[in-house]
């Protein structure tokens, strides 16, 4: 495949997570595939998509190829010139050699722009891989050249915020489905932790197998979170003011503190109260118009907010992201030093009682 119909094919995903419109996980089955451009340009602060990309190049050629076709250069070692110089040879004995240049971001911006040269004129018997792991490349003329000829790859930094699709759709990719309970208790056990959350996902789908749910039971089972005991359950007492639950909950996590840490708690309590205010501010009261508010894509995260509004109005909302703000400043040891979990349940009782009035 030339890198023309590459990119072209690249561009018709729905999904644009890089610059050529194309995905971690398309890109990943591309290479798998064979279907190679001859030069890539992986980038971005996100370092794991990176690194799994660059080990998929350095397993493209045949374990016999490598010793005379897989070249390893490091950016701050190896100047522009070599990588161009070692770009144009040929391939002894194959059918192609593959370049990888890792580090790249070590690499002065003007200098890596002189990349551009090559890239422009690609030799087609070579894959050139450039990876800036953990930065933007910022050269003009090196991203134009690479846009034509090649794949830019961006490598977005994921957040609490965006989380959630990449795991769901990383469980889609392995032919499961998934309780939203179970989803949410993975967000808040693994985090943002892709090496991780890829590693736990893997382990759950060689377990249950093909076309399997992934439920909260099988989270207990497998991973060791508790499907009673989480942070799930935990804003799921708090948004109907179970009071009883809700400490309960406090008092396992103070028992059980290396599986429940209160930063992570805390985190996904301000995260749910911050979206409360939007929710109660949205002027579109329509689902659609909540998910475009909120920036959800299924309509099932809509259903704590339907309830935590009936429960909590705007001034009682204000209140307790106050009363979080607080309990983060005092939890890092400013103005406090009370246990962790002392304040969590004074937190958690703030909440379960708030009338609206915002302390000063």
């Amino acid at each position: 495949m030339s890198a023309g119909n590459y990119n072209q094919k690249a561009a018709k995903s729905p999904k644009t997570d890089s610059a050529s419109g194309i995905t971690f996980p398309q890109l990943k089955k591309m290479i798998s595939a064979g279907q190679l451009a001859p030069v890539y340009l992986l980038h971005g602060e996100e370092g794991y998509y990176i690194d799994e990309l660059v080990k998929e190049f350095e397993t493209l050629l045949p374990e016999e190829e490598r010793d005379f076709n897989l070249y390893t250069l490091y950016g701050p070692e190896t100047g522009v010139e070599t990588v161009m110089d070692v770009c144009q040879r040929l391939p002894m004995m194959a059918a192609r050699q593959v370049v990888i240049v890792k580090e790249a971001q070590a690499i002065r911006a003007d200098s890596l722009n002189k990349l551009h040269h090559y890239a422009e004129r690609p030799n087609p018997s070579t894959v050139l891989v450039i990876a800036c792991r953990g930065d933007k490349a910022k050269g003009k003329e090196l991203l134009a050249a690479v846009k034509k000829n090649g794949v830019i790859f961006e490598s977005k930094k994921v957040n609490e915020r965006n989380i959630l699709p990449v795991i769901s759709d990383l469980i889609k990719e392995k032919g499961m489905t998934v309780d939203p309970k179970a989803l949410s208790m993975l967000r808040d056990y693994i985090g943002t932790d892709l090496s991780r959350l890829y590693n736990e996902i893997d382990k759950l789908s060689f377990i249950l197998g093909p076309n399997a749910m992934i439920t909260p039971e099988a989270i207990e089972r497998n991973i060791g979170i508790s499907k009673d005991y989480n942070n799930f359950e935990l804003l799921d007492a708090i948004i109907t003011r179970n009071a009883a639950k809700a400490m309960s909950i406090v008092e396992y996590f103070r028992n059980n503190p290396k599986n429940n840490p209160t930063i992570l708690t805390v985190t996904m309590l301000f995260n749910h109260f911050a979206n409360l205010l939007i929710y109660h501010y949205t002027r579109d009261k329509s689902p659609a118009g909540y998910m475009d508010a909120l920036g959800f894509r299924d309509t099932w995260r809509l259903r704590p907010y339907e309830t935590a509004s009936r429960n909590y109005n705007v001034r009682q909302t204000i209140e307790i992201i106050s009363a979080l703000r607080e309990c983060d400043c005092r939890s890092k040891g400013i103005g406090s030093r009370q246990n962790p979990y002392d304040l969590l349940k004074d937190l958690t009782f703030r909440i379960l009682t708030s009338s609206g009035v915002i302390r000063m």
